[in-house]
């Protein structure tokens, strides 16, 4: 026979739990989308200077090379040449006139997310409309808000905004919740006791007036202030499920026989009970990470979000509100919150079959 198994005598190795969670997850065709629409979303945060902005993506200035985009990650990234030749931050024409050896690659299209693109600023170029009279047109695709500002560079380089909430938020939630959960059920007696009346506290609170409640101890907070403190309030399911899980797996045989060897609280702890604790904590975190992007457009929404001059979602929204003529700034940014949510969503209901064994045979029947 040429079955492997039959010649050398051996059984095949079976495959492991997240080989088999891919495995299954492969198979939900909507999961697998919408981890491919959040990847591409994530792609666009990173080449967002590239894809919108007024800065060259690369240029060669008086003999050298410089990347003025990266400023759009972090303002001090500028050379300061260009603050020197007094550029401010228009670069088109002052590359030409004050070095006309000089050459740049510039996005793809040029327009700021941080402010208007005047007359005569790029070859041709009109101003950008303010008000109502900035509907979407061939220079600015999503149309501008009431400054003149256009909408799709906002909404391109709020994406980092939008990922970062999400993925820094629930990573804090995360650390919180897995250590408050792993303490409360492998140890049990007062501190599971006290440390579950902590997560009873936290779940009576709303979430949101809670959010509110601290940011308003903070004088001016900015979007990091905002992923703590998001993170601060999301914790408490993913404990809940980690103290569950711990409270199973502490009274397996292989952490009995790891007691029996001398093996350490803390390393039985991380070493044996938390990696297989984790792939049910992976649902709640990625159904977190959909939450968490809803919360900071709500509280942009609201006014209590990512602070000027910062692109957000949830800003173009409000600003949308207050001038119902400009229906850009509503369905646009709209349509990209909804979307970016649903596919989070879609990701963690996949996982979620894709890891519980009940869920995945009824969805074969």
């Amino acid at each position: 026979m040429s079955d492997t198994h039959s010649q050398t005598g051996r059984p095949r190795k079976s495959a492991g739990f997240w080989k088999q969670t891919w495995r299954e997850f492969r198979r939900r065709k909507l999961a697998v989308a919408a981890l491919v629409f959040v990847a591409v979303l994530a792609i666009i945060a990173l080449l967002s200077p590239a894809i919108a902005g007024t800065r060259p993506i690369v240029c060669q200035y008086k003999g050298k090379l410089y990347f003025p985009c990266l400023a759009y990650f972090n303002s001090s990234w500028e050379n300061p040449i260009f603050q020197i030749d007094k550029f401010r931050k228009r670069y088109p024409m002052n590359l030409e006139a004050k070095d006309p050896d000089s050459w740049a690659v510039w996005p793809l299209t040029y327009n700021d997310p941080y402010r208007p693109v005047y007359a005569n600023e790029w070859p041709d170029r009109p101003r950008n409309p303010t008000r109502d009279q900035g509907d979407p047109n061939e220079w600015n695709w999503f149309g501008t808000d009431q400054r003149g500002i256009d909408v799709f560079a906002q909404m391109v380089h709020g994406t980092r905004i939008a990922l970062l909430v999400g993925f820094v938020s629930m990573g804090i939630a995360a650390f919180i919740g897995i250590c408050v959960g792993a303490l409360s059920g492998y140890f049990g007696g007062w501190v599971d006791v006290a440390l579950s009346r902590l997560v009873e506290l936290v779940l009576c609170i709303p979430v949101l007036v809670l959010i509110l409640a601290l940011l308003a101890i903070v004088e001016e907070p900015t979007i990091w202030h905002i992923m703590a403190v998001i993170g601060a309030t999301r914790w408490t399911s993913i404990a809940r499920l980690t103290r569950g899980e711990f409270l199973r797996l502490k009274e397996m045989d292989f952490v009995a026989a790891a007691r029996t060897t001398g093996i350490g609280e803390l390393r039985i702890i991380l070493r044996y009970i938390l990696p297989n604790a984790l792939a049910p904590v992976l649902v709640p975190i990625t159904f977190g990470i959909a939450n968490a992007i809803l919360t900071e457009s709500a509280l942009s929404f609201l006014g209590f979000g990512a602070p000027p001059p910062n692109p957000s979602w949830g800003t173009l929204l409000s600003a949308g509100r207050t001038n119902h003529l400009m229906w850009w700034l509503i369905v646009f940014p709209g349509l990209a919150i909804f979307f970016t949510v649903l596919a989070y969503n879609l990701i963690g209901e996949g996982l979620q079959e894709a890891t519980d064994p009940r869920l995945r045979d009824g969805a074969r029947a």
